[in-house]
């Protein structure tokens, strides 16, 4: 290690030609949001979609436009121009159809065939009554095309399957410019474009606005403890290069930043901040009793860096057990997230350890004569834990029993509005359409036939009306769309448009002669809802953001229905598509959480006995790192916090950070045992060298984590608070928990 450092200029320079690397690798970095990310992999559910979509679009190929008009919409000039704004916004890039109550009209059969009937009579004020208690009587258009107050209208723009960013962004663009060409400033977009380009540009705020209120937190953080600009430059210097170089590295292997991307450069900064502080405190500490600089740093590199390098390593296997994750999100901020822990390793052995040599003692080592504040009141705890060992123990105990108990409250009832921005205007076009329309959501089934039997057959018809019927009486399903709707419209143009005909015929003769019209008049409505053989079929419908529980409840409702009440010997239903895979996460989530804390608690573990070579003190060192863990757990569910995919990512990054000051602890507990010191003088002198370390390292991290309550993302305000509160638990455990067990079981 000598020799290295005797090479600081050229590794600096290494480093320098590194981040210019990196800064030019920064504009090539993706950001996206895609809701598959959040697909649990290899599930039978998601195999069984993507057959499925192969014969029908996605379920989420639709923007929808919501206009509001002052005084309702009844009102000609309005009318007229929606009207032309619809036919306008078939125009629109990547859209392939758009409908809306201007455009759209109810069959009629005469004696000379069909004919249609204008929902709207746009151009006669005299119909207007007529035609708003007709849209009432029929309430097919209530909550998907118009607010049942008449105060607004929705144009239903269909578009290409899976858009991208870019493509989404030239969707959106347009369509504000249309909106803007009709005056219609009073609007309210919502779909998986919007949803796409609100996302990317919080994913970008979040990346800028946590990166320079963590730097600005450290910087004064790091000024009030040493009072030395050197040292805080040294610091955010090379955090500043190990973030850069992640970054840039993440470019390189063309990875994209999900909506989690805004935690890397807090992780990068307390991870990296900490590996530094507990080498420079070492490093000054030495330098002060007159140990020539380069020295210092090699026997801080020993006694430290080893400590510090298996931190770094169990931080990162903290990050990695997200990989048992089934979520490609999740697994992805895990991977990324050890790499970032890693870097920030490597950055602050060898660039810092050559930078601090660059600068001289007295621009590092603080003015004012020592001073007695930490030595005394580190004394005093260890104090507080030889005279009140029970009552630690006991205070533990209960607090872990309390914990459980919270713990067992945990829900997973996960609502879409609270991955939104806050106070932004997808959030309030979400609310809108949550409130004054049948949701921006979808619950979709698939329907598939046997023993030769068609989806346009009688007998399947009938099985496909029970199950739109139990839709229509589910709390919170609107807007039933299936190929039933086709031949319940053709029975009741049949018998002079009346709301009551709207169902399906009686008998088969007459249910045959509807199924010979659909297929000569309605040819492009059936391809929606049936596949080109007739054999497998879709029924969509829009469901509220009731939260996670509450439809896996519905889809529970619809599997138990179909399982009793459908003769599946002729046809079957299964609930698919996108939502109903998101809301599957649920399932997973816990499993997966738990299986990689366990597998990561057991590789801890064999680091641990490797470092330690001692079973009591691998056993003794995890218990105070199970705990906060519990904590974390015990929030959720005291404060009714769902457990959804970007809070799982909490205990992880509890678990992967807590164990550092573990570690730290009984390394410097163990090379004064080496000693030859005595158990209790080895504490003492563990809590004067290490103690200050750990608690100006979990301060950074406590209010490094506390930066997130500037976010605009709930999840993210969640997560700051839950980490900020786990790591200073932990902290108390390891300062006076720790030395208990130390001393009774050592």
């Amino acid at each position: 290690m000598l020799k290295i450092l005797s090479f600081k200029k050229i590794i600096l320079g290494v480093f320098v030609l590194l981040s210019i690397g990196s800064g030019f690798l920064l504009p090539n970095l993706k950001f996206s949001f895609d809701f598959s990310q959040f697909f649990p992999t290899g599930d039978d559910d998601l195999l069984f979609y993507e057959e499925f979509i192969k014969d029908f679009s996605t379920d989420d190929n639709f923007l929808l436009v919501a206009v509001e008009n002052e005084g309702g919409i009844f009102d000609k000039e309005f009318l007229e121009n929606f009207s032309k704004f619809t036919l306008a916004a078939k125009s629109l890039p990547y859209v392939t159809e758009a409908n809306s109550l201007t455009n759209l009209s109810y069959p009629l059969k005469t004696s000379f065939g069909y004919t249609k009937l204008p929902v709207l009579h746009i151009d006669d004020k005299t119909h207007y009554t007529a035609d708003w208690e007709k849209i009432q009587e029929d309430n097919f258009f209530i909550g998907s095309f118009i607010d049942e107050n008449a105060n607004s209208l929705v144009v239903f723009l269909e578009t290409d399957d899976n858009l991208d960013y870019q493509q989404s962004i030239a969707l959106l663009n347009a369509t504000r410019k249309l909106l803007s060409e009709y005056n219609f400033s009073s609007n309210h977009l919502m779909g998986r474009t919007s949803f796409y380009e609100a996302l990317v540009q919080m994913q970008k705020r979040e990346l800028t606005v946590t990166s320079i209120v963590s730097l600005i937190l450290v910087l004064i953080v790091l000024y009030i403890i040493y009072k030395r600009t050197a040292i805080v430059f040294i610091t955010l210097i090379s955090i500043f290069v190990a973030l850069l170089i992640f970054l840039g590295t993440l470019s390189l292997l063309g990875k994209e930043l999900s909506a989690l991307a805004a935690f890397y450069p807090i992780l990068m900064l307390i991870v990296g901040t900490s590996d530094v502080i507990h080498i420079l405190d070492n490093f000054l500490e030495k330098i002060k009793v007159g140990v020539v600089r380069q020295t210092a740093i090699v026997q801080s590199l020993k006694e430290v860096g080893l400590s510090t390098l298996l931190t770094s390593v169990t931080t990162a296997i903290g990050f990695l057990s997200l990989l048992f994750s089934k979520l490609v999100g999740i697994r992805d901020f895990g991977v990324n997230s050890a790499i970032g822990v890693l870097i920030a390793y490597i950055t602050v052995v060898f660039f810092t350890s050559s930078l601090v040599l660059i600068f001289k003692n007295s621009t590092l080592l603080p003015k004012k004569s020592k001073s007695t504040f930490w030595q005394k009141h580190l004394l005093k705890m260890n104090a507080f834990t030889i005279a009140q060992p029970k009552s630690i123990v006991s205070v533990s105990i209960i607090f872990t029993v309390v914990c459980v108990y919270g713990l067992s409250l945990v829900n997973t009832n996960y609502t879409f509005k609270t991955s939104l921005p806050n106070n932004s205007k997808i959030a309030e076009d979400f609310a809108f359409f949550q409130n004054e329309y049948s949701g921006f959501r979808t619950i979709e089934l698939a329907v598939k036939t046997k023993q030769g039997y068609k989806i346009t057959d009688f007998a399947v018809a009938q099985e496909i009306e029970k199950v739109n019927q139990l839709l229509q009486e589910t709390e919170n399903v609107d807007n039933i769309r299936s190929v039933n709707s086709i031949f319940k419209a053709l029975n009741k143009a049949n018998h002079l448009n009346k709301t009551a005909y709207f169902v399906l015929p009686d008998t088969q003769d007459e249910f045959d002669i509807y199924k010979k019209d659909a297929s000569r008049y309605a040819r492009q409505q059936l391809d929606k809802f049936t596949d080109s053989s007739k054999t497998k079929a879709r029924i969509i419908a829009n469901v509220l953001d009731i939260g996670t529980d509450s439809l896996v409840k519905t889809y529970d409702k619809i599997d138990a229905f179909v399982a009793t009440h459908i003769d599946t010997s002729i046809v079957n239903f299964r609930v698919t598509g996108k939502g109903m895979l998101m809301d599957k996460n649920a399932s997973y989530i816990q499993a997966s959480l738990f299986q990689g804390l366990l597998m990561g608690l057991l590789l801890v573990g064999i680091i641990m006995a490797f470092l330690f070579k001692n079973i009591k003190l691998v056993i003794i060192s995890l218990i105070p790192n199970m705990v906060p863990l519990l904590f974390a757990g015990a929030l959720l569910g005291f404060l009714n916090i769902p457990l959804d995919a970007p809070v799982s990512i909490v205990f992880a990054i509890v678990f992967g950070i807590a164990v550092d000051d573990t570690i730290h602890f009984l390394g410097k507990y163990k090379i004064a045992i080496s000693k030859g010191l005595t158990k209790e003088r080895a504490l003492e002198t563990t809590f004067l060298e290490t103690g200050r370390a750990l608690i100006i390292t979990t301060l950074l991290l406590f209010f490094g984590f506390m930066t997130l309550l500037f976010s605009i993302h709930n999840p993210s305000l969640i997560i700051g608070l839950l980490i900020s509160a786990t790591l200073f638990t932990a902290l108390l455990l390891d300062l006076l928990l720790l030395p208990v067990l130390i001393r009774k079981f050592m």
